[in-house]
């Protein structure tokens, strides 16, 4: 039987991060700074790698998680308050597509998985959102954000483009599409804790 059990990344050891970044997608090329790094353009591969390693070093509220299956480390999923996120303020698809005021710390958002090749297929995608829900609703969160794909409008994506999750992924989570401000991309929303 299959043991699939999921940690916050700054209480896991370091290795189990890069397995789980490092092993499917862009995890190993991005370390998860897309949306938290200021400098991100102009950071080189390695320097991603620390940034990630300090942000876990400092043990900040949010934490990204690890879903672990059998024991080894097969998946990633950030969340984070949008204001610890301060790229996603460039993004066309949040400026246009959210109605939250970018500087209210009670909005976060789920902007990264990644899940390992081997590791596929088994609803890992499914289970780390759940659990980044739950992370987000002990923190205060009053909503939380999701950019997603829609496949229906964007069919046949690889993989490796859908670290940003799918509409069907955050559905099955009981989140709602608020806005389609750009053609395949959706807004969707879960409001907690009010």
């Amino acid at each position: 039987m299959t043991v699939i059990r999921v940690e916050r990344a700054d209480r896991v050891p370091w290795p189990d991060v890069e397995a789980a970044l490092g092993h499917g997608g862009n995890g190993s090329t991005c370390w998860c700074q897309w949306a938290v790094n200021p400098d991100y353009s102009t950071m080189s591969r390695d320097e991603k790698h620390d940034a990630l390693r300090d942000e876990l070093a400092a043990g900040q509220v949010a934490s990204p998680l690890v879903a672990y299956v059998d024991g080894a480390a097969a998946g990633w999923c950030r969340i984070a308050p949008r204001t610890e996120q301060p790229r996603l303020a460039h993004l066309s698809v949040v400026r246009r597509g959210s109605v939250e005021p970018m500087d209210d710390g009670t909005v976060w958002a789920v902007t990264c998985f990644v899940v390992r090749r081997e590791y596929r297929g088994r609803g890992l995608a499914h289970t780390l959102l759940e659990h980044a829900v739950s992370l987000a609703r002990d923190n205060g969160a009053r909503m939380i954000e999701g950019y997603p794909i829609d496949l229906a409008e964007r069919p046949g994506r690889p993989p490796n483009t859908l670290y940003i999750g799918t509409v069907g992924l955050f559905a099955a989570a009981g989140f709602e599409v608020t806005a389609r401000p750009t053609h395949g991309r959706a807004v969707m929303t879960l409001r907690v804790n009010e």
